[in-house]
């Protein structure tokens, strides 16, 4: 495939609602513009995107995928991103790279929750956008509603670029504002101009007013000359109609039906003609190391600058192996070329550069600024990295993904599964950075945590079908923990004697509990030899190891302090052994006196959620024995902030999607450890005896 030039590229990110349409329009997209000869179907499991089994099967795009075509003297790189709630976050990397977003909305049911979150997204980055109204040929459907849904819920600048002429199962044309042109479509999407029907005229003509008045109104020449004329030359319109939409100060509007191919052309002739190329961005701004500290360094959208590219995507291909999907910033590349992963200080051969449709690569020879390339096999670059020129090294921030909301116990079902799952999962999360994954070092179990159920489920699939790996989910234990509420003093004493030489340790100490979060803390107060020098410091780790199963639910014991006061010994029986021994023992006394109870884990708690609804958050909050500390206002959502135990917590995700219809969102982070009311305690008491993590002490140790 040849090179493209910098302003000949068109970068797209297909964003909105599950269901909406986007991997169908994608496909479609394709054929029309003749990249693929084969009409890719999402029903028929033959889309160009959804090219994985998992994705096939569900119906559902579960990452970013990519295709590129070849229209009118242009390349255009198509981001496919997920639309559903526990996937659409991977539409974030896909955002920070595309020059433009294509909303896709579903002509029956208009703007809804994932089209509202991947809107927000396209702020952030201040991206441009079209959005187009899909399905117009449903039953149901209704242009008119759908716009309007978009506009109450975004802006007065969204403006029709095509209408729709017929309806549902009678939607065979559409009519260019712009060009003040209509256009029926036949059966492979190829578009036959017709008169302008005069049904709907003055629909057409209130639209092609309202988008000159738009173009007025991104300039303010433009707007003074409007003001004395009421219009704008034609040549006017179409010359700002570019910068309008690069400013954000339009938003394009198209109806289309993905699955009969109506408007598609247009669309794409629009893409071609309206659509930012990469140049038309301001500078993109990155670091001078890895610790993104220092003076920001800035690379503008040129051939003539250093090389730079940004790796968005990492795909884990069974048979070419790790694939680093990169967009360059800035200066060209060509195969073999070797550069630095600034992001970890090594250096990277490229190889082969290849550019990416679907499961297919197709190799070339050099890349400019603002193309999308891929790089197979890459020795140390993963999702987020930066690639650049040696000579002049920059590092661009990452993008972050929200935290992960919901977080399973996983455990492998043989030792063969267990031998092969840290592999596996690495692999996994290489593609997927939304993931995390780690051990707790206080329950011993590994952790998987992910966006929402169905994310983590589809991990279980693919660590059974592509790594043969088998595994069971269930929720995580409550890293609970325990201390003492009162002080005691106790003596710890230790005899054994059994013929030949004995065991002999004996120990005087104050246990007193100390300010949560305080650890613990050991005092030597001995004055004297009646515990040698070489024995205290075991008599300490007696206590710690007994410390570390606890004294009521085998949970460790913390905030308390242990001061050493007296005690005695014998010259042969002695060792450190004995007092070991002997500390473990005043530590079994010492909690029969000083009343023994159980911490929970409180955290700090960040919901996200529309303001209709934050009273009935705020009600299941308290529910929860949470704590609401406050509230605020961030753009259109209301946010709670509450102190909330975890284990109250654990399923809190799908009650918040129940309550919000999915808009809700929430972070949270610990806090402090709290006593544990009474009758829950008992209820953790007796589960920690069932499961045998309380075990009966011997004393003749």
């Amino acid at each position: 495939m040849r090179s493209f030039t910098t302003e000949q590229l068109r970068n797209l990110a297909v964003i909105g609602h599950g269901d909406a349409g986007k991997t169908q329009l994608t496909a479609s997209l394709a054929y029309v513009a003749g990249a693929t000869p084969r009409w890719g179907k999402v029903d028929e499991g033959t889309a160009v995107t959804d090219y994985d089994d998992d994705s096939i099967e569900r119906k559902v795009s579960l990452n970013n995928n990519f295709t590129h075509l070849e229209y009118k003297d242009a390349k255009i790189n198509i981001i496919d991103t997920p639309g559903y709630a526990a996937f659409v976050a991977h539409a974030r990397p896909a955002l920070r790279v595309a020059d433009c977003a294509i909303v896709v909305v579903d002509g029956v049911h208009g703007i809804e929750v994932q089209t509202e979150k991947t809107w927000q997204y396209a702020n952030e980055f201040i991206l441009p956008r079209f959005m187009v109204i899909n399905k117009i040929d449903k039953e149901h459907a209704d242009f008119g509603h759908a716009l309007e849904t978009a506009t109450s819920s975004f802006a007065r600048s969204i403006v029709p670029f095509t209408l729709p002429i017929g309806a549902e199962g009678n939607f065979k044309g559409v009519v260019d504002v712009v060009h003040q042109k209509a256009y029926s479509f036949d059966a492979a999407g190829k578009a036959t101009e017709i008169p302008i029907p005069d049904e709907g005229r003055d629909i057409f003509e209130r639209t092609r007013e309202r988008l000159v008045e738009i173009v007025a109104e991104s300039d303010d020449a433009l707007m003074e000359k409007y003001f004395e004329n009421g219009t704008l030359e034609e040549d006017e319109i179409y010359a700002n109609l570019s910068k309008a939409i690069a400013s954000s100060k339009l938003c394009p509007v198209y109806a289309v039906s993905a699955s009969t191919l109506v408007g598609l052309q247009v669309l794409l002739d629009h893409i071609v003609e309206f659509a930012p190329n990469p140049a038309t961005h301001e500078a993109e701004y990155g670091f001078g190391d890895s610790d993104l500290t220092g003076d920001r360094i800035s690379r503008k959208y040129s051939n003539d600058e250093p090389f730079s590219a940004y790796v968005f995507r990492t795909i884990a291909d069974p048979f070419a192996g790790r694939i680093s999907v990169m967009k360059v910033i800035s200066g060209k590349v060509a195969s073999d070329a070797t550069v630095l992963n600034s992001s970890r200080d090594s250096a990277e051969r490229l190889g082969a550069l290849h550019v990416i449709s679907g499961k297919t690569l197709d190799k070339v020879n050099e890349a400019q600024t603002g193309d999308i390339i891929a790089c197979v096999k890459l020795k140390d670059t993963q999702t987020g990295d930066t690639l650049c020129d040696k000579a002049s090294p920059i590092v661009f921030p990452k993008v972050e993904y929200p935290e992960a909301a919901i977080a399973f116990a996983i455990e492998p079902k043989s030792r063969a599964d267990e031998d092969k799952i840290s592999t596996a999962l690495h692999k996994i999360l290489e593609e997927d950075p939304s993931l995390h994954f780690d051990r707790d070092a206080q329950t011993k179990e590994f952790i998987l945590s992910g966006s929402g159920q169905l994310h983590i489920e589809t991990v279980v699939d693919k660590l059974r079908d592509r790594y043969h790996v088998e595994v069971t989910l269930h929720p995580p234990k409550v890293p609970y923990k325990e201390t003492i509420s009162m002080a005691a003093e106790v003596q710890g004493r230790h005899k054994k004697q059994s013929g030949g030489r004995g065991q002999f340790g004996d120990c005087k100490c104050i246990f007193e509990p100390l300010e949560r979060g305080s650890g613990f803390e050991w005092v030597d107060k001995i004055f004297g030899g009646s515990i040698p020098q070489n024995f205290r410091p075991a008599v300490e780790k007696g206590i710690l190891e007994a410390a570390a199963n606890g004294a009521v639910a085998g949970y460790p014991l913390v905030d308390f302090r242990v001061t050493l006061i007296d005690g005695s010994y014998h010259t042969v029986d002695s060792d450190e052994h004995s007092f070991k021994a002997a500390g473990r023992k005043a530590f079994r006394a010492a909690m029969e006196k000083a009343k023994p109870v159980l911490l929970e884990p409180i955290m700090e708690v960040e919901v996200f959620t529309p303001q209709e609804v934050s009273g009935d958050i705020m009600g299941d909050l308290n529910s929860r024995r949470g704590r609401v500390a406050g509230m605020e206002m961030r753009g259109k959502q209301q946010v709670i902030k509450a102190k909330v135990p975890l284990s109250e917590m654990l399923d809190y995700q799908s009650k918040l999607n129940s309550v919000t219809q999915a808009r809700g969102s929430y972070h949270m982070q610990f806090s402090h450890y709290d006593p544990l009311p009474g009758n829950l305690a008992q209820k953790v008491i007796d589960e920690a005896v069932a499961a045998g993590r309380v075990r009966a002490h011997d004393d003749d140790e």
